[in-house]
């Protein structure tokens, strides 16, 4: 946890922000894998961790907003849990810690929430995501599974947008954590790698480094030979000659801040021509990308300019024609980078993703595009001090995307479609860092990862 002063402060800050009633936290709770007692990895709601810092399952907050004062609800251990687990903290002593002065019994808030309720004073929650939590609010708010997803309060979500949107100088410290381990997952992968191997010895490899240094990845590995499947979570191929290893992934601290960086290396020692020149072309465009970050920029605006850098290199290539400016508003860039640039990032991966990307990545600043490409944006809106952001522009060659267009003949005008033969089983490259957005500009997150090609050549060779 933070010291005890983070968290009274950002719950003030919240209370400052809203009006009447009281707002509803509800922190997560241990999920259960194949049996009762066999369970996943608890991972605690990154709001409620924002606001009360306390890493353990079965809590809620209760902020009441008329009174501005803060109950933590839990369950009290029992001896049966201390013989199980060893010496656990008590309630008190947890909402201590966050400097929460009351703390009751969580069989007390269906009780508290429905004279809540009979007072008709407004209960502010957030989108649940977690089963268990939705048939918890259904039943204490007398709610239907339907209604109660239209239940979340946008006056509250805005609130805690805002709010977590402004990364703080500790959070900082966490995530630079967080992306220094990550460099070394990314780093020991490009050392390790050799043709005969498989995805998953590589998988394997940096999943210990992350659990090694304390904490835990922050989303599933994407370590895969099969770039230009954009998600790609299996791991069966093996690595061959002649190929490049496209590895998405990030650690997670023990405060849970993710880092979230992606690398694309040969299986060979060096680039081939062909890769070299697509590699090139996502890096001049991440580089040049980087450089005009700054706040008061909107996200989607550097996004076509990512697109328009990749067309015209891609023009210089052969794989495409014509006026590129033309190309990138049409909509033809698209063929080959169907994702957005990057996303906010911070507690989660996808940071606040839970409570609505038009919220967190729009806040009605521009419109979200439903064109392809543009609609995968995650990020459009303008740029602030504070805001933490990854920026992964990439080049994809997908034979089943290529034949629709090309039946179509969609943007033949501006697609070379008899030049892609030779760029069928390429693949794809894709290269991501995140970064800070500062007063006047930018700060890459955490030391040089090597993703230059002399950068990551030499590293293949040590």
């Amino acid at each position: 946890m933070f010291r005890t002063e983070t968290y009274q402060a950002r719950r003030r800050q919240l209370i400052d922000q809203l009006t009447q009633g009281v707002v509803l936290l509800m922190g997560n709770e241990d999920s259960s894998m194949n049996y009762a007692d066999n369970i996943y990895p608890f991972r605690q709601d990154s709001n409620f961790l924002y606001y009360a810092g306390i890493d353990e399952p079965g809590m809620a907050l209760l902020i009441d907003l008329d009174d501005a004062r803060a109950t933590l609800f839990g369950v009290e251990r029992t001896l049966d849990d201390i013989v199980w687990m060893g010496p656990q903290p008590t309630l008190h002593d947890m909402a201590a810690r966050s400097g929460i002065a009351q703390a009751r019994s969580y069989e007390e808030l269906p009780a508290v929430l429905a004279e809540a309720t009979a007072l008709g004073r407004p209960i502010h929650i957030l989108p649940p995501y977690r089963p268990e939590n939705k048939i918890k609010l259904s039943a204490w708010l007398n709610v239907s599974m339907r209604q109660l997803q239209q239940m979340p309060s946008a006056e509250l979500i805005r609130a805690v947008v805002e709010q977590r949107s402004h990364k703080e100088p500790q959070e900082i410290e966490q995530m630079e954590h967080a992306v220094n381990v990550t460099g070394a997952m990314h780093t020991a992968a490009m050392q390790h790698a050799r043709a005969g191997m498989r995805e998953a010895q590589l998988a394997g490899i940096v999943e210990g480094i992350a659990v090694g240094a304390g904490g835990h990845l922050s989303y599933p590995i994407i370590m895969t030979t099969h770039g230009h499947v954009l998600h790609n979570h299996h791991h069966h191929h093996e690595l061959k000659p002649g190929q490049l290893v496209l590895g998405d992934y990030g650690a997670e601290t023990a405060m849970h801040y993710a880092g979230d960086i992606t690398r694309t290396f040969p299986v060979d020692k060096t680039f081939t021509p062909q890769q070299r020149e697509i590699y090139q072309a996502v890096l001049d465009a991440q580089e040049e990308v980087i450089d005009h970050i700054r706040p008061g920029v909107f996200n989607i605006d550097l996004h076509r300019k990512a697109a328009l850098s990749m067309a015209e290199s891609l023009k210089a290539i052969g794989l495409m024609k014509g006026d590129m400016e033309e190309a990138v508003e049409a909509g033809a860039a698209y063929l080959f980078f169907p994702h957005g640039l990057g996303h906010m990032i911070g507690l989660d991966v996808h940071d606040m993703e839970d409570l609505g990307e038009h919220f967190v990545g729009y806040a009605g600043e521009v419109e979200r595009s439903k064109d392809f490409g543009l609609a995968a944006l995650r990020l459009g809106r303008k740029l602030q001090e504070g805001f933490v952001i990854t920026v992964e522009p990439g080049l994809y060659f997908i034979p089943e995307l290529i034949d629709r267009w090309q039946a179509e003949q969609r943007y033949s005008d501006f697609i070379n479609y008899s030049a892609l033969e030779a760029y069928r089983d390429f693949s794809g490259v894709r290269i991501e860092d995140d970064v800070l957005v500062t007063q006047n500009g930018y700060r890459i997150l955490g030391d040089p990862i090597p993703k230059t090609i002399n950068e990551v050549e030499a590293l293949r060779h040590a």
